[in-house]
């Protein structure tokens, strides 16, 4: 099962990073880490009574896989082709998941793709176009 990465200070972190593999209109990050844990209010008070349960191992070493999606509005203003792209990013990472390494993984919309090529916002052949430049990105990012 793929995680979903939420908290901004997990996308900084990502995007800090330089990108593994690029392509005409995406780029793919990769960190060897986990999520963060989001701080609970009150969490600067020491006590041990409401403490967690943790039995996972105190190591930052992944065990799991995170994805995250950067589709800005200016590269894709219509909000369908936006859903369309997060769809087609979240297919092409389970589909490469065996080959990839746990951690965190963020696809980046970096280029727009262009609107006289493509008959509508969730054509078709816009969504082939897509699926097939992610299937490269991800196999390139796999080695």
């Amino acid at each position: 099962m793929i995680g979903r990465l939420l908290r901004k200070p997990d996308f900084e972190r990502v995007l800090a990073v330089p990108p593994c593999s690029r392509s005409a209109h995406f780029a793919v990050h990769y960190l060897h880490a986990r999520p963060s844990v989001p701080s609970r209010p009150g969490s600067h008070i020491l006590s041990t009574g409401d403490a967690l349960n943790l039995t996972q191992s105190v190591d930052n070493l992944p065990s799991g896989y995170w994805l995250g999606n950067v589709v800005p509005k200016r590269h894709a203003p219509r909000s369908v082709t936006r859903n369309m792209l997060r769809r087609q990013v979240r297919a092409a990472m389970e589909r490469r998941v065996a080959r990839l390494r746990p951690g965190l993984w963020l696809v980046r919309l970096r280029q727009p793709f262009p609107k006289a090529a493509f008959a509508s916002a969730d054509s078709t052949a816009l969504r082939m176009a897509a699926a097939a430049e992610l299937d490269r990105l991800f196999e390139r990012a796999c080695s």
